[in-house]
């Protein structure tokens, strides 16, 4: 370690680095342009995989949507294209039988999927959404709760007339500056309390603001009131942290299709969809990029490493005579090659370095100009690497540093004392 750090070797090397200045810096700069590229992809990178799952925000993406549709196969004597419904009783039989879930949530829509209903208040009317939930839907798809509450265990017990409702349906139903929480709104003639005004606060109810004039009712409320029973339109179903979804969406399906008697081989009676998938497609995007980045950069810093290699075969010839004398001189090889390689190492840190810490400047910049924008607009968020990345990239220029200097240090060790002092 001591002659790793020793003082006459390391100022040797540093006159030796600076002896030839311009040169030293034009053949540095093929290593910090690499470097520069290669972190400035990553951040890039990592800037738009942000910016991709900042679309998300607010809603679990480990969830799956799950709807009934069209029976294709007559199955235990019951025919083909007949039609069914989900029931309660069905989330029991997945509780019971699928581990891993978090939250199984059943749902229903006024009108259907796509439908809409007249809501009034005085003389106001508006067509808005109505959805019949629990109080667990809050832990899946985020709601700010502006004014008084959202639902609770009690209301779907007692079965309350009561309901929540986006801020964009005040504006549609309501005065300005009228006191909405207490009042009263008519669905379909039947009157429920208002007790909560939300606000939609996932990226995509930023983007939509259709999704700030739904009104919530308790789903145990809505089946009677409407005549319901205990059917369920869909299931909205979000699995365990560390757990993915699609893991358990085949075993659902298995107790789904065992409830209603549908052939295990009927792929299109049950409908699923989720937010899991359009995160495996980005997520193979984001793996794309980087291993483009890690492409493109690693071609660009082999150039830099060549470059130094070159410069050092260069510098080797130059000093013909000096190596050759201390060779005379019992100079051991081991010393030869360790200042080389150490010249060499030395030289691809110090430019690898600058152009990490020019990449992260860049970075910097972009992001203040990113914060800028409507994080809903932005394709970009929070442009960085994390310290992993910046070890690795530092371990890639340790290993190009040592790799340029090896041969020129072989070459050195080729140099024989005799024909090194005949060299003029």
């Amino acid at each position: 370690m001591n002659r790793l750090f020793n003082k006459d070797l390391w100022d040797e090397i540093i006159e030796s680095i600076s002896s030839n200045g311009f040169r030293t810096i034009i053949t540095a700069f093929g290593v910090f342009w690499g470097i520069f590229i290669l972190v400035l992809l990553l951040c890039a990178s990592n800037g738009f995989q942000n910016g991709i799952k900042g679309q998300f925000e607010g809603t679990s993406s480990n969830s799956i949507f799950i709807w009934t549709q069209g029976i294709s196969k007559a199955y235990n004597g019951k025919p083909k294209n007949r039609w069914y419904n989900f029931k309660l009783k069905d989330v029991q039989a997945i509780e019971q039988n699928v581990p891993g879930l978090k939250t199984i949530s059943p749902r229903n829509r006024l009108g259907g999927w796509g439908s809409s209903t007249i809501i009034s208040h005085e003389e106001n009317n508006a067509s808005l959404t109505v959805e019949a939930d629990f109080p667990e839907l809050i832990t899946q798809w985020a709601m700010d709760i502006q004014k008084g509450r959202y639902l609770n265990q009690s209301d779907i017990d007692l079965k309350r007339k009561i309901c929540i409702i986006g801020y964009g349906a005040v504006d549609d139903l309501f005065k300005k500056n009228e006191e909405v929480i207490g009042s009263y709104i008519k669905i379909q003639g039947v009157s429920f309390k208002v007790v909560g005004v939300y606000k939609d606060a996932t990226m995509i109810g930023k983007r939509n603001f259709d999704l700030q004039k739904k009104i919530f009712v308790p789903f145990t409320t809505f089946s009677q009131v409407f005549n319901y029973g205990d059917r369920v339109g869909y299931f909205f179903i979000t699995g365990e942290d560390g757990i993915p979804i699609k893991e358990s969406k085949d075993k659902i399906l298995e107790v789904l299709k065992k409830q209603h008697d549908i052939h295990p081989d009927d792929d299109r009676a049950i409908g699923t969809n989720g937010f899991y998938k359009a995160f495996e497609k980005f997520e193979m995007l984001f793996l794309a990029l980087k291993s483009v980045s890690y492409f493109v950069g690693i071609l660009i810093l082999g150039s830099g490493v060549i470059g130094i290699s070159n410069i050092m075969l260069i510098v080797i010839k130059e000093r013909t005579k000096e190596i050759g004398v201390r060779r005379a001189l019992g100079a051991k090889p081991s010393a030869i090659r360790k200042q080389i390689l150490l010249e060499s190492l030395f030289l691809t840190l110090t430019s690898g370095m600058a152009g990490i810490a020019f990449a992260a400047f860049i970075a910097f910049l972009a992001n203040i100009m990113i914060d800028k924008i409507p994080k809903q607009d932005a394709l970009l968020s929070n442009v960085s690497v994390d310290l992993p990345t910046v070890g690795i990239a530092l371990l890639i220029l340790v290993i190009s540093g040592l790799f340029a200097g090896l041969i020129p240090a072989q070459t050195a060790l080729k140099i024989k004392p005799i024909e090194a002092l005949r060299t003029d």
